[in-house]
């Protein structure tokens, strides 16, 4: 391209003052005040106005542009001008474009297998049990990863999650209603990344609802196997003379109506023994907040008896040590005394439900008060939101009252093993 006779050199360009020049065909050389030199391409797009396109650094390092670098770049921008095009949309088209290339590049080799444990590193700091990231990655490579777990997240389909869950749906019901859940999180998760679109084909309400039969179809629900309210006190005093740490934990989680978790968590600094009060933190809350348990005269009297035995005066020392030093029991241990006593068919879960059989059985007391009880959750959320007290006191007496009907001997029970309701009841 012919250059006008006047256009700029090398040595121009080095000792340049602050100012503009050109060189021609829209090049030109920008010095500031400062000393900074660089290189600026102007243009008139087609039925547009002056546009401005930087070249790169005027100078004589390694990485700045040359004089004949920025011409040559500056006639390609040229002849494209005079060819009808704008160079910058151009180039942002272009950018576009690659960015486009990179995310298409992303989804093709994001698979389904990749996509599951970045879903569960963006979510795990939200689950309190340990277990559950373990969970979620066995099911998956279990019954899940076999079928699709290498075909690109963004074309699974329908055919791919039926043909993971079909062989499973009616003989492991729970476990496949899980799975099913589990594709289909991962799934929207990978849409709001936009590493696929469209509906999601794990989808139960509208979807799969229509190919698969409903879980209550195909299993009847199975509860945790509890003890009919009027043997408890028959058992506890068998559980008296079962000697351990594990009879003394199980007998608290009777008399406190807890899960196994919280109560085998418990420390000494979580219990007040002045107060009769036993404040479990959220952390170990299945529902995420703390709770307060009031402790029965005969809940009380259980942990005096174990704290004889405390080895420890730290706060963080467990209330029901294990065999380890320092350690609390295991998680099995009330369920294997179970079996020890010959009782398989119970569950320590299901003393939960022989106390909530018990107060409506036996009580007047408002669901919602046995319900916080049990560190249940009470109505919606509005009603939540209004609910600013715990019921504690109401809940004291409730929880008295079940823990002297709980410790009660063989003896001392009526014909029946029934005991009389409590005549006039004003809770």
């Amino acid at each position: 391209m012919p250059r006008r006779a006047a256009g700029l050199t090398a040595t121009g360009v080095a000792k340049a003052k602050p100012g503009r020049y050109g060189d021609g065909d829209g090049l030109y050389v920008i010095v500031k005040p400062n000393g900074t030199r660089f290189w600026l391409f102007r243009f008139v797009p087609p039925g547009g106005k002056m546009r401005e396109m930087g070249l790169g650094r005027a100078g004589t390092d390694k990485n700045a542009v040359s004089l004949a670098e920025a011409r040559e770049r500056a006639g390609t921008l040229y002849r494209m001008v005079k060819a009808g095009l704008d160079p910058l949309a151009k180039r942002d088209a272009d950018a576009a474009a690659a960015k486009a290339a990179a995310q298409e590049a992303v989804i093709a080799a994001t698979s389904f297998r990749r996509a599951a444990p970045d879903y569960i590193g963006a979510h795990e700091a939200t689950w309190t049990n340990a277990k559950h990231r373990q969970q979620w990655l066995n099911t998956l490579e279990t019954f899940v990863f076999s079928h699709f777990g290498e075909v690109p997240v963004a074309a699974v389909r329908t055919a791919h999650v039926l043909a993971a869950l079909q062989p499973i749906w009616t003989t492991k019901p729970e476990t496949a209603s899980r799975v099913r859940g589990r594709i289909e999180v991962v799934l929207d998760a990978a849409k709001a990344r936009g590493l696929r679109s469209g509906d999601n084909p794990a989808a139960w309400r509208g979807h799969l609802a229509l190919t698969l039969p409903a879980r209550a179809k195909v299993a009847k629900v199975v509860h945790h196997a509890a003890l009919p309210w009027q043997e408890v006190g028959a058992f506890v005093e068998a559980l008296k003379a079962q000697a351990g740490m594990g009879a003394m934990a199980l007998r608290f989680a009777i008399f406190t109506a807890a899960r196994t978790g919280e109560v085998i968590g418990a420390t000494w600094g979580e219990i007040d023994l002045g107060a009769a009060v036993w404040t479990v933190p959220e952390a170990r809350m299945k529902a995420g907040r703390e709770h307060r348990v009031p402790l029965s005269e005969p809940a009380l009297a259980l942990l005096h008896e174990v704290a004889t035995l405390r080895t420890s005066a730290a706060p963080n020392a467990p209330v029901f040590p294990g065999a380890a030093t320092g350690k609390a029991l295991s998680n099995m241990a009330m369920l294997t005394l179970l079996r020890r006593m010959g009782r398989a068919d119970l569950t320590v879960h299901g003393f939960r439900s022989t106390f909530r059989d018990w107060a409506a059985e036996t009580t007047a007391y408002p669901g919602e008060v046995v319900e916080m009880a049990l560190a249940h959750a009470v109505g919606d959320k509005v009603e939540a939101a209004y609910r600013r007290g715990d019921l504690f006191d109401k809940r004291r007496r409730l929880m008295e009252e079940w823990g002297q009907y709980a410790r009660r001997s063989v003896e001392g029970l009526v014909t029946g093993n029934v005991l009389p309701l409590r005549a006039a009841l004003s809770h």
